[in-house]
């Protein structure tokens, strides 16, 4: 940004795409890294904290940063790719500075950081936090609950100290549309303190979803510091098989305890999938796959297969079972593939169209007969059926390749990936360093 330009505040750089001089894309913006100072002094801004394609977070500093205008970061196109790892004299404004409780050095008034607002200093590269965005809480009856004002950096105190319930709302009004797999990649990447805050302030579903995709530890670690009510309540609203794997983690008096606060029947459930053995089909499986009886119609199928809260490979084809059609009690008929389904006239029974030539899988096929079944008919889902012929849920390739990728395969990088060319990007910046073909190589970061 020129000398003189108007300053930005920082939530507004929260996912914006980051292009070399040559409109290639190298990542998004996911969070800033400052150095506090003393004496009131604004603090250094030392660089981004950018997500490349890999999922990989690098730290890109402000002296390769060229231009922050019109949503989009532009770079001199050379870039460090080793990992970003936080130092302890580092403060992420984002992630630590938002919704943190200061208070005003005029009046000792406390009030509640929404966003902070950084410049560039004249005829430099260096940038710095220069304004505070606050809000006010009940002081006085003439005071408004709410009222908002920008100060200077100076005249607020207290960023420094230890805060215990900082609040997460304007943490999260930055990252409202990220992906659930996204916004795990933001909480993995916080504080322990930080983490288990931003997950109090996430409502039950989103909480659910995003613990479906974190690491093992750290569902474990967010899930202990949930109330126990809460808790039983996020359980339910995950994936059953999702929700199983998590409790098996815990020990033993924690999951009894939960699993008498959960629904009985999503009790039963989770009972059920913990008895089978780890790995084998049965214990991968879902229990809510979608079931309809032989004399439902092609319509009500479809209508099923509609249903925005299944996931897409649970939507891919629905089974047939005699009544009672729920599991694990319905006899197994068979199963239709949605794009079957798309070929038949609404009012055709399903059960004249239903495939009863596959083999359903048994609850103790191990992974391996799993993966080969899936493979061998080219499906993404497939049924679970005892030896008794009833129906007792669907496997899905995603929980497949969950156990199939590395424990950690969360946190890794995925090797051999190169960032995507975008078009109509940036043009290229007068005076800035050529991007770099083919990947980033390893240079100084100056940190």
């Amino acid at each position: 940004m020129p000398a003189g330009a108007p300053r930005v505040f920082v939530s507004h750089l929260a996912g914006v795409p980051v292009f070399d001089p040559n409109g290639d894309q190298v990542g998004r913006v996911r969070d800033l890294v400052a150095m506090l100072r003393l004496g009131g002094r604004p603090p250094r801004l030392l660089g981004l904290v950018v997500e490349v394609v890999t999922r990989r977070r690098i730290f890109l500093p402000m002296t390769r940063v060229t231009s922050v205008e019109s949503g989009q970061v532009i770079t001199t196109g050379v870039v460090n790719m080793r990992r970003f790892q936080q130092r302890p004299t580092e403060t992420l404004v984002l992630g630590e500075l938002l919704d943190r409780t200061v208070r005003l050095v005029e009046t000792d008034e406390q009030v509640t950081v929404l966003d902070v607002a950084m410049a560039q200093l004249p005829a430099r590269r260096d940038w710095q936090i220069d304004k505070v965005f606050v809000r006010r809480g009940r002081s006085g009856a003439l005071r408004r609950r709410g009222e908002t004002l920008t100060v200077d950096w100076s005249a607020v105190t207290g960023f420094s100290l230890e805060e215990q319930g900082q609040g997460a709302e304007n943490l999260l009004a930055t990252f409202e549309q990220l992906r659930p797999a996204d916004l795990a990649n933001v909480l993995h990447h916080l504080s322990a303190k930080r983490r288990g805050e931003v997950a109090a302030a996430l409502d039950d579903e989103r909480l659910a979803d995003v613990l479906e995709e974190l690491p093992d530890d750290d569902q474990v670690e967010i899930l202990g510091k949930l109330q126990e009510e809460r808790a039983a309540d996020v359980l339910e609203a995950m994936a059953p098989d999702d929700a199983a794997d998590l409790l098996s983690e815990l020990p033993e008096e924690d999951k009894e305890r939960l699993l008498a606060l959960m629904r009985p029947r999503d009790a039963a459930d989770m009972r059920r999938l913990m008895s089978y053995e780890e790995g084998s089909a049965g214990g991968l499986m879902t229990p809510d796959p979608i079931v309809l009886r032989p004399d439902a119609t092609v319509a009500d199928a479809l209508a099923r297969v509609r249903n925005r809260d299944l996931t897409p490979a649970l939507a891919a084809q629905v089974y047939v079972c005699r009544p009672p059609d729920e599991t694990p009690t319905g006899r197994y008929l068979g199963l239709v593939h949605f794009q079957r389904l798309l070929r038949e006239p609404p009012y055709t029974l399903v059960g004249s169209v239903v495939d009863t030539d596959l083999q359903p899988l048994r609850p103790e096929a191990l992974l391996p007969g799993v993966t080969s079944y899936l493979a061998t008919y080219n499906l993404v889902t497939a049924p679970v059926v005892d030896e008794s012929g009833s129906l007792l849920g669907a496997v899905t390739v995603d929980d497949v390749l969950d156990h199939l990728l590395p424990p950690d395969w969360r946190e890794r990088e995925l090797y051999g990936m190169a960032a995507p060319t975008v078009s109509g990007g940036p043009p290229t910046v007068p005076g800035s360093r050529p991007a770099v073909r083919g990947g980033w190589p390893e240079v100084p970061d100056g940190r």
